[in-house]
């Protein structure tokens, strides 16, 4: 029987926080999450104008004095990531040009995450240059959620702090009483992650699903390292885009005999045509958090959305505060 793990990252009182010097402002990709962020911290979303000419540029201007104040600027780059990333950037330099004494831009979900390496010659490193734009723009810091690799934290000569969404999903499977549970990596890369997951879940046996990448989006299940059978296999990744990985590695893990299978992720960018795949019925449940905003057609019965508020609320508070963010995940 799965205990609840201690994770307590969700106080039920408001943070002791100096908002003489605090200012909230939210881009356009996510109002929800950020006015969630806001009602944490017991405090408003600071005012701004936000609008795009004919020709599809974008202008912002903040609507009230910043000068001296600590600026945190939420905006998650999701789809179309383009124009949340272009947002973001004038969000930054508009603050920057009022005289903000410190800029944060708390990215949710940073796009473009994916890129963080060469894996053919003559490619870029789009992670790397996103991070560079963000820095160029003004940001003095970066607080990100999961990013989807470990080492895009060097991409940035900024100070950035990096926080995950594992405690809340933990603490809802936890709320489950599941038992028997296997934790499972959906590929090879994914393995630290996946350890950590099961390590918080009273050190809960792991499996690795060894699988070939034929192209982008494209995946295709080779072999299962562990066993699964007769137990609730939980598979744990950063994301879910085309769920063609992680609905190809639950299959496999019903066929080797796993009772009920769980898929657990932060990030549900659902892609076409993620929504057929995990919809399926091959999955008990999809749990996911809110760093990405999901239309109404997005959404399906087995799907569970989680949020993250509280878990950024917190660090926002600690950040300004000049506070621990490590110890809250200890």
């Amino acid at each position: 029987m799965l205990r609840s793990p201690t994770l307590k990252l969700q106080p039920t009182f408001f943070p002791v926080v100096d908002h003489n010097r605090l200012r909230l402002f939210a881009g356009s990709a996510n109002t929800l999450l950020a006015e969630e962020i806001a009602r944490y911290l017991g405090m408003d979303l600071g005012p701004m104008i936000r609008k795009r000419f004919a020709d599809g540029e974008l202008y912002i201007q903040i609507q009230e004095s910043i000068r001296g104040c600590d600026v945190y600027l939420i905006q998650p780059t999701c789809n179309p990531v383009n124009d949340r990333l272009m947002e973001l950037l004038i969000m930054i330099d508009a603050c920057r040009r009022a005289s903000a004494r410190q800029i944060t831009a708390v990215i949710p979900y940073y796009g473009y995450a994916r890129a963080d390496r060469k894996t053919a010659g003559r490619e870029s490193i789009t992670a790397k240059l996103v991070a560079n734009l963000i820095t160029e723009a003004g940001a003095n810091r970066i607080l990100a959620m999961d990013l989807h690799s470990a080492q895009i934290q060097g991409y940035f000569d900024i100070p950035l702090d990096h926080v995950y969404g594992m405690p809340v999903l933990i603490n809802y499977l936890a709320s489950k009483q599941l038992s028997d549970i296997v934790v499972v990596s959906p590929d090879v890369g994914g393995v630290a992650r996946a350890r950590a997951f099961a390590k918080k879940l009273n050190d809960a046996p792991l499996a690795i699903i060894d699988k070939r990448r034929q192209a982008h989006n494209v995946a295709e299940v080779m072999n299962l390292i562990g066993d699964v059978t007769g137990k609730t296999a939980v598979l744990v990744d950063d994301m879910i885009d085309t769920g063609g990985t992680i609905s190809e590695a639950a299959r496999l893990l019903r066929q080797e005999g796993a009772r009920q299978v769980y898929a657990c992720a932060t990030h549900a960018v659902f892609s076409h045509p993620a929504i057929e795949r995990l919809s399926s019925g091959v999955f008990e449940e999809v749990i996911v958090t809110n760093t990405i905003p999901l239309a109404e057609e997005k959404r399906f019965k087995q799907l569970k959305v989680l949020s993250v508020a509280n878990v950024l609320g917190e660090t926002i508070s600690r950040v300004h505060e000049d506070s621990s963010v490590s110890s809250m995940f200890r």
